[in-house]
């Protein structure tokens, strides 16, 4: 494959889930709040604005200041302009994990963008569940992450291994 389908690709997929992520943020950050909870569906879906300095599930939100924003602001970027060069440069990624990486690319570029424009978090505001099980709070970036984690692990190669 050429150079320009994957960059073509890639320009798509940024373009909408980054678009999409941040103005879903700008909304939730006009209407929602952080003492407020806005719940839908029987309570399944909750809307309610949080301020996220770590990572996943707020891993790493206690690490001193200045690590914490050179491993989640500065450690991403070096990691995001990587998969990049990997994405753009690899000449046996089939479409799929192209698409697969575009959104791995998207989504942590959208928690990226909030984390330099924020001094350090993550708008989220997102929860869902069922009672006293449920997620934590995510938004759209998160989703493309875990989309993206996912056609990875269904489209990793297989080995077949013999029984004996």
């Amino acid at each position: 494959m050429s150079m320009m389908k994957p960059a073509l690709l890639i320009f798509i997929v940024l373009v909408s889930c980054v678009g999409c992520d941040q103005a879903t943020k700008s909304v939730a950050q006009s209407f929602l709040s952080e003492t407020e909870i806005w719940s839908f569906g029987g309570d399944t879906v909750r809307l309610q604005l949080a301020h996220n300095h770590g990572a996943f599930l707020g891993l790493g939100s206690s690490l001193p200041d200045t690590l914490r924003d050179g491993l989640f602001s500065g450690g991403v970027a070096l990691a995001l302009l990587a998969l990049l060069g990997y994405i753009l440069f690899s000449k046996s990624a089939s479409p799929s994990s192209i698409l697969a990486y575009a959104l791995l690319l998207a989504g942590g570029l959208g928690n990226l963008i909030d984390r330099l424009v924020y001094g350090g978090y993550v708008v989220d505001f997102v929860n869902i569940g069922i009672g006293p099980l449920r997620t934590g709070v995510f938004n759209v970036a998160d989703v493309v992450v875990v989309v993206s984690a996912l056609m990875l692990v269904i489209n990793a190669p297989r080995t077949n291994r013999k029984s004996h």
